[in-house]
Formats: C-alpha cells, sequence, structure tokens
C-alpha cells in the first residue's frame, strides 16, 4: 500500500531534480511548487544518517550545525536548478510573499522546525536532545489542553487570555517562556474581571 499523495507531491515529479545546461533560476520568487518541493527534497535528505552524521561532524569541529543545514539547502537548490543563494533568499521571504497560503506555511514552519531538530540533535548529543524532545511533547500537550478549554470560553475571556500570555512571553522577552496557563490560572484570569 503506498502513502498518500500529498497535493504538494502530485504538482511535480520529485524525482526530477538535476539541472542540466540550462542556466540557474536567481530572479522573481521561489513558486510555490518549487518551495513544497525543496520542502519534501530536504525531509528525506535531513533524515539520511550520513547527513546527520555530517552535522554532527560539523560541531565536533566547532562549525555551526545551521551552516550545514544551509550548505545542504544550498546543495537541493542548485541541483533543482536554482540559484543557491537566491533560493535562499527567497526562503527568507516565504512569511511575506506567501502569508495567505496555509498549506504553505505549515510545510515551511514543519520545515524550519526539522532544521531546527537536526541542529539540535548534533549540538546537544542523545540524552539533552532526548530531553528536550520529550519536554517539547509534554508542552505541546498542555497547550492543546489549554486550547481546548479556551474554546469553551467567550471570546472576550479567550482575548484576556492570550493577551496575558503575551504579556508573559513578552516580560520573559520570549525565551524560555512555555505560553500555557494551567486550568486554575485561566479560571483566576476570568474571576478577576
Amino acid at each position: 500500500m503506498s502513502a498518500p499523495q500529498s497535493i504538494a507531491d502530485s504538482e511535480f515529479n520529485l524525482e526530477d531534480t538535476s539541472v542540466g545546461s540550462t542556466s540557474l533560476q536567481n530572479s522573481g520568487m521561489l513558486s510555490r511548487q518549487q518551495l513544497f518541493h525543496l520542502f519534501h527534497l530536504f525531509k528525506h535528505e535531513i533524515d539520511k544518517p550520513a547527513v546527520k552524521k555530517r552535522i554532527e561532524d560539523a560541531v565536533r569541529d566547532k562549525q555551526e550545525a545551521v551552516a550545514v543545514t544551509t550548505e545542504i539547502q544550498e546543495e537541493l537548490l542548485l541541483k533543482m536548478g536554482i540559484d543557491p543563494h537566491f533560493g535562499i533568499a527567497c526562503l527568507g521571504k516565504v512569511n511575506t510573499v506567501y502569508e495567505n497560503d496555509g498549506e504553505l506555511m505549515v510545510q515551511f514552519y514543519d520545515f524550519v522546525n526539522q532544521e531546527e531538530m537536526a541542529c539540535d540533535e548534533a549540538e546537544l548529543g542523545p540524552d539533552a536532545y532526548s530531553e528536550k524532545v520529550q519536554y517539547q511533547q509534554k508542552l505541546q500537550e498542555q497547550q492543546l489542553m489549554m486550547l481546548r478549554q479556551m474554546r469553551e470560553l467567550s471570546l472576550e475571556d479567550q482575548r484576556s487570555i492570550l493577551k496575558a500570555l503575551h504579556e508573559e512571553m513578552e516580560q520573559g522577552n520570549y525565551e524560555n517562556v512555555s505560553a500555557v496557563m494551567t486550568h486554575e490560572q485561566i479560571q483566576a484570569l476570568i474571576n478577576r474581571k
């Protein structure tokens, strides 16, 4: 049984990644299809043991892990017939150009998350990385619980909660802040109103 094809996979041939004698694309903006293609290729590339080792070796040699993941992206862009520097610059514009394309933005954030996780895995080592993954899973579960609780509240109460979370994140300079409120904290906030 084969896996279902996503819209992104079905819009182009994923096997056709070789550059012929044509010149590299270096103007305009990467199309939606090109971005989906890059995200797909990167996802498969970043999970390969040789690539993980490449990133780990770079970290051991005191190089930045993100420099290696950027090199990998540049290599993939080149195979796609895109000037690597142009392609990387386009990735920096995805948030603005495609902000209203929900499917693309979800795939883009997944792509960014994959890069961050690959870097973390190389930089932290297996034990610390495993702890971080477990912490993130627990945090996501807490956020999901909080969102379920918020659904039952009025829009005004939801806005109050989001405002309080935003203020908490600002005070923490957006670092090490979980962006989660317990049921008790939510109730206390609503009761103060």
